[in-house]
């Protein structure tokens, strides 16, 4: 989804709101943020930002990075191959990542609905599933074992 100029300034607004400057690199982690579609690896920011102005230090972009999770434009989430961001609007899902093979598929919310319920109902514990990880195996990989699995007698 392309993000507009519109956008740039509402979110560079409420940075401003909580008395930060809007430093030129700040003004370009924000837009390449913007800019990037679905998942937010910070070092994939942080090679962007850096292309553009070679000065920026990946500190500055991990801390605009949480600086977004906090007033609400981001969210995060600890996958297997470290922390990633998403858009707020975006972050309704939850990661199967295969431990062998490293396919990494999603369900919405609303597919794990039925965990939550089982959550709520055996421990009386209301999960945030709006974005996680469940690592295992996938289709192809368990099959794989399964039938490469030494016999048992």
């Amino acid at each position: 989804m392309e993000r507009s100029a519109d956008d740039l300034g509402r979110v560079l607004e409420l940075l401003r709101a909580r008395g930060l400057r809007m430093t030129p690199q700040r003004r370009a982690i924000v837009a390449e943020v913007l800019r990037t579609p679905g998942h937010i690896a910070p070092t994939q920011i942080a090679r962007r930002v850096q292309g553009e102005m070679p000065g920026v230090n990946a500190s500055t972009v991990y801390r605009t990075l949480a600086l977004l999770e906090e007033v609400g434009v981001l969210r995060h989430a600890h996958l297997e191959a470290g922390a990633e961001y998403h858009r707020a609007d975006e972050a309704r899902h939850v990661h199967l990542i295969c431990q062998r093979c490293e396919r990494n598929e999603e369900l919405t919310v609303d597919e794990v609905a039925e965990l939550a319920g089982l959550l709520r109902h055996h421990n009386g514990f209301e999960a945030d599933l709006t974005h996680f990880a469940i690592t295992g195996l996938c289709r192809r990989c368990a099959r794989d074992r399964t039938a490469t699995a030494p016999a048992r007698g």
